[in-house]
């Protein structure tokens, strides 16, 4: 097993994961491997490339598998650079006076460097965001329910991580 580099910039993406898997993480990123690993794993990248595909993709999942949760109001890709620094996605929920009642709406904010990207990527990030519908916290209840939407999600979600690596390198051959 080799020395961890935690002076890499990309190892904050690894952080809270354990010493095992950031060591594999970081052999992966400093052999170069890093694109064979997505070329094999993911050959290609997903087609919800506008907004509007997205949205429908999102709410596919949602209608699947959270069936009386809210309405999902918006779903888009966010230019801002800080929301890859902060987070990948963002879920909002605003509540607006109208009149006497209170109104309640669900937006899905996703970084623009998913618009292309492996489609069980971008599938992590949603199911993570859809998920925040019914649990607020990221707590057992929240990722049991990332797993009953997507089976494979812990692997996916270290594959986004992974991704965010790949794109800060500037190595993101799914994009044209």
């Amino acid at each position: 097993m080799s020395a961890i580099d935690n002076t890499s910039p990309y190892m904050n993406y690894f952080n809270g994961y354990p010493e095992p898997i950031k060591a594999q993480v970081n052999t992966l990123i400093s052999s170069g491997k890093l694109i064979q690993y997505f070329k094999k794993k993911y050959p290609s990248g997903h087609q919800y490339n506008s907004e509007k595909t997205l949205y429908e993709y999102t709410n596919t999942l949602k209608q699947q598998f959270l069936k009386n949760a809210a309405k999902l109001n918006s779903v888009r890709y966010e230019k801002r650079k800080d929301l890859v620094l902060n987070a990948l996605g963002t879920h909002t929920f605003k509540r607006h006076a109208h009149g006497k009642k209170l109104k309640a709406q669900h937006h899905i904010a996703v970084a623009n460097q998913l618009k292309y990207a492996p489609l069980e990527v971008l599938k992590a990030l949603v199911v993570h965001e859809l998920a925040h519908f019914k649990e607020k916290d990221h707590n057992k209840s929240f990722y049991n329910l990332c797993c009953h939407m997507q089976a494979n999600y812990f692997e996916c979600e270290l594959d986004l991580r992974l991704f965010m690596v790949l794109c800060e390198k500037g190595e993101n051959f799914y994009s044209p």
